[in-house]
């Protein structure tokens, strides 16, 4: 399997190993592979076998080695292995699914180490770039920004790991106080966390600057573990085959998804799954108050906001102006021209997005692709929450709410069984949840010292220069 850019008209190939260190390519654009695997029938009944009678991990092997060509087939088993265990994640089937109400479904994607989907990806990252690095005898320098699962998932993921530093950029105050003790507590040495002066997108901005100077990112040794990193994507893709297999009872079956998204990473996986031929319907585009991927799909055109304009809401992990992913989406509507991506993404985005309503792919995005979308205010989602416990018996986070609303909204026009992915267990979201039911979440036991432990963490200004300092000073 070659991986091309999606900025590179030439479609110069890479392998999966290099990509897996390197992060955004050198021409600013996101990696995806050359084509997308299909699966048949006898694949699906084999994947369904082998998840109810071996579990998790070793679905997840069998997916990646479609994906995979320069690691041997039995390593791959073995970094999944390690990856997918128990009580690591605290539920044996890893992602169970559970029904919420008749014809929708919560696929639970928070049982990892910090109680966040992200685990479900960084495990995994974890031990492939620790394998990597080992055969290769280099070290590795992550860089990342979070908005709040992103970075305390990466950094559990990579704390301790012998060759990996991690420099995590926040924005300044706009994490819950559980988020931020999470990730502020670690007191590794290889861990490190900046306050950015800014929003996420500033975070994210100055991620990519840093990757787009060439000879810094080199001499620095400089890798990525945010969803521009494809091994998170590919990963991500396993849970949405594991939901279909335990919603289904056979191939002929199909189910839709709703997901919270702000940066289209965890949907984007959907999108990859969808185009290898797993049996899903349709892909609800969730968001929040931060629109701006909900406007697209109702009206076909992308619209970013700058910092001002990004809005401090109740599901903060969603406070997003400028989907990083969505790169990976159109260059696939637009029958993966690079040098229309290249204008779009590297240009138009640049200042103030584009449009694609009078382009006939538009219409793609929903007819071929699936793609449906809704928005949820900070009002929906403390009431879905509040109906969710109160008459169902289920607590859950505001961004999975997001989800349920949006999901709820849409039922009339879908057919099938709608998952809705999970986020976050609702302790990491304790104020909003004291507003919706009138007590706070019960605080598991695994996490009952963490908001107790000592910050480690370094506040800087929105400046690259300033970033890039501090690494040079921590490396």
């Amino acid at each position: 399997m070659d991986y091309i850019s999606t900025r590179d008209a030439s479609q110069t190939p890479a392998s999966f190993s290099d990509i897996l260190l390197g992060g955004l390519a050198p021409d600013g654009g996101l990696y995806l592979p050359s084509h997308y695997p299909q699966v048949d029938d006898a694949t699906l009944t084999e994947w369904r076998s082998i998840l109810n009678s071996q579990g998790y991990a070793a679905l997840a092997a069998q997916v990646l080695k479609l994906f995979i060509s320069d690691i041997p087939p039995s390593d791959i088993e073995r970094i999944c292995a390690r990856a997918y265990t128990y009580p690591k994640f605290s539920e044996p089937e890893i992602v169970p699914v559970t029904e919420l109400e008749p014809g929708m479904y919560i696929g639970h994607l928070s049982m990892g180490p910090t109680a966040a989907f992200k685990d479900m990806a960084m495990q995994l990252l974890g031990e492939l770039f620790e394998y990597e690095l080992a055969r290769r005898g280099e070290t590795l320098n992550i860089l990342g920004a979070t908005s709040g699962d992103t970075g305390s998932a990466a950094e559990y993921a990579m704390r301790g790991r012998p060759g990996i530093s991690v420099f995590m950029l926040t924005p300044a105050g706009r994490m819950t106080p559980f988020q931020q003790a999470q990730m502020f507590g670690l007191q590794d040495d290889n861990i490190h966390n900046i306050a950015l002066d800014g929003v996420f997108d500033d975070c994210q901005d100055v991620v990519k600057a840093v990757s787009a100077d060439l000879e810094f990112k080199q001499s620095h040794f400089i890798g990525a573990v945010n969803s521009i990193n494809w091994a998170r994507l590919v990963a991500q893709v396993v849970y949405y085959i594991s939901c279909w297999i335990r919603t289904t009872d056979t191939n002929d079956q199909r189910v839709s998804f709703s997901v919270p998204t702000g940066n289209f990473g965890d949907i984007c996986a959907g999108h990859i799954a969808k185009s290898m031929g797993i049996p899903i319907d349709r892909l609800i585009v969730a968001t929040n108050e931060n629109d701006v991927l909900d406007e697209f799909f109702r009206t076909g055109t992308y619209r970013v906001r700058n910092s001002a304009e990004t809005l401090e809401t109740s599901s903060p992990s969603m406070d997003i102006s400028r989907a990083s992913n969505f790169e990976r989406f159109i260059f696939d509507l637009l029958g993966r021209d690079a040098t229309r991506i290249t204008e779009l993404f590297g240009e138009k985005v640049k200042t103030g997005g584009f449009t694609l309503v009078d382009d006939p792919a538009f219409s793609e995005a929903a007819a071929s692709y699936g793609f449906l979308s809704g928005r949820s205010t900070h009002a929906n989602r403390v009431a879905t929450i509040h109906d969710c416990y109160k008459r169902l018996g289920v607590l859950v986070d505001p961004h999975t709410a997001d989800g349920i609303y949006v999901a709820r909204e849409l039922r009339n026009k879908i057919q099938t069984p709608i998952v809705c992915l999970e986020t976050a267990l609702p302790v990491k979201f304790s104020e909003t949840i004291l507003e919706a039911i009138g007590e706070e979440p019960e605080m598991p036991e695994r996490f009952k010292d963490i908001m107790n432990a000592p910050r480690r963490v370094k506040p800087l200004p929105n400046n690259v220069d300033l970033v890039k300092e501090f690494i040079h000073n921590n490396v």
